[in-house]
């Protein structure tokens, strides 16, 4: 009797990556990988799901698995030298999601910005409606026995949800970001029309962009946002201190009113391309309607805590939009409070790229607060620095290192709000063991 194979995944604390694995356990499979060994915030769920984790080790791969490997991990890794001279089964990624889609009604959600937020609300409306596997970019994953949905996040970076051909594809945006692998705007639209050309069913995108407008597709495009000129339109919206509540219109058909506990408005249009895919699949309204109000959040993203009177929020936005996003998601839900913003660079090639628009972004905060630039395992240093950003910003920009977070200690009974995609956690630690011992000093 053959023998069950392992799939072993290079770099299985990746956010695609651990999420991939968890459906794969779902599945009944034997699931291991490799990874560093510095604890990241994904290394949790893995670990709850019984998966081994080893250090990276060529002498991990054996003949009898199928390699995934994530796509930090260039073909030179040990690891995936190995693979290829066993001869061992070996995919990359989205080569393998691509695959794992066939056979359900798949949704690839796409976008410059809003596709995790996105992606996890799709996944928590339709799990409660009928049986659904998902894939999130926060690292959750869950794979259920004869889904009738597949939920993924499509990832534009280096062109990689080209690999996957959905039936629906939502797309929240199209902007210029990834310089160190898009030449221009044109080089990120050319990658969406791609991804367009390769839906089967119906694509919905945000109806304000401008990119957007003129993608050309095979199968229907459907518009949603807050005008009359798109098709799904959300009107009388009411944002308060809850969350936000309007009423959606398609066409001239009053859909109802819907509720989310969520801020900003992103968030309202995010919610509005979920009630639309699944209108489009004959979900029950009412239905929808329910789960969107039990949806708490993805990781990373404006997850909120309270800490010795402070509210820290912890946010992965590391592109201009996505900070503007953020803030004025803090400001719906406190707007009586300062809003302190420490926020890391993510890559040099981004922060050089973006400096102005940085700036402006980081301005819509009370006070500013920079740490050093986080690189990537591509891209160690640059020609670029926090303080050059820092000299932009008006509202102060004051380097923070982890070692000294007492700037933060001036702030009381206010909402902290920690922005990056690198290492941003061990500065929201600090500042909290900081917040913690002074307390435990007072008392």
């Amino acid at each position: 009797m053959e023998t069950k194979k392992i799939y072993h995944f290079i770099g299985i604390k990746g956010t695609g990556m651990s999420a991939l694995a968890l459906i794969l356990v779902d599945r009944g499979e034997q699931v291991q990988g490799s990874d560093i060994t510095q604890y990241t915030f994904t290394q949790r769920g893995l670990e709850k799901a019984g998966i081994k984790i080893l250090p990276f080790d060529e002498n991990n791969i054996k003949d009898n698995m199928i390699v995934i490997v994530g796509n930090a991990f260039k073909d030179d890794h040990p690891e995936v030298v190995k693979a290829r001279e066993m001869g061992v089964p070996t995919y990359r990624y989205h080569e393998f999601l691509g695959e794992m889609i066939e056979g359900k009604t798949s949704i690839g959600v796409a976008g410059a910005h809003g596709k995790t937020s996105t992606t996890g609300l799709l996944a928590h409306v339709l799990s409660g409606i009928a049986p659904t596997d998902y894939l999130v970019g926060d690292g959750s994953g869950k794979g259920v026995p004869n889904a009738r949905f597949f939920v993924y996040e499509a990832d534009e970076y280096r062109r990689h949800f080209l690999a996957t051909n959905p039936d629906y594809a939502i797309m929240t945006n199209i902007d210029f970001d990834h310089p160190d692998y898009y030449q221009s705007i044109d080089d990120v639209i050319d990658a969406f029309q791609t991804f367009a050309n390769q839906v089967k069913k119906g694509i919905f995108a945000w109806g304000d962009d401008q990119y957007l407008r003129e993608i050309k597709a095979n199968v229907p495009v459907y518009y949603y946002g807050l005008n009359e000129t798109d098709d799904f339109r959300a009107v009388d919206v009411k944002r308060t201190t809850k969350g936000s509540k309007f009423n959606v219109w398609y066409h001239d058909e009053d859909l109802g009113e819907f509720s989310v506990p969520l801020f900003g408005e992103h968030n309202v249009l995010n919610s509005l391309a979920v009630i639309a895919v699944s209108y489009f699949e004959d979900v029950d309204l009412d239905e929808i309607r329910n789960e969107l109000l039990t949806f708490k959040g993805v990781k990373r993203r404006f997850s909120e805590r309270k800490v010795e009177g402070m509210t820290i929020i912890d946010d992965y936005a590391h592109h201009p939009s996505e900070i503007k996003a953020t803030i004025d998601a803090a400001r719906q839900e406190y707007p009586n409070k300062e809003i302190v913003v420490v926020f890391q660079p993510h890559t040099f090639s981004r922060t050089i790229a973006m400096m102005d628009d940085f700036a402006t972004s980081l301005d819509l905060a009370d006070k500013v607060f920079l740490t050093d630039i986080y690189g990537s395992p591509r891209e160690q240093s640059g020609d670029v620095s926090s303080a050059d950003l820092a000299q932009k910003i008006t509202k102060g920009g004051q380097v923070l290192s982890v070692e000294n977070m007492s700037p933060l200690l001036d702030y009381d009974n206010d909402v902290v709000v920690f922005m990056g995609a690198g290492d941003i956690l061990k500065y929201e630690n600090a500042y909290e063991e900081l917040l913690s011992h002074l307390s435990n000093k007072i008392n």
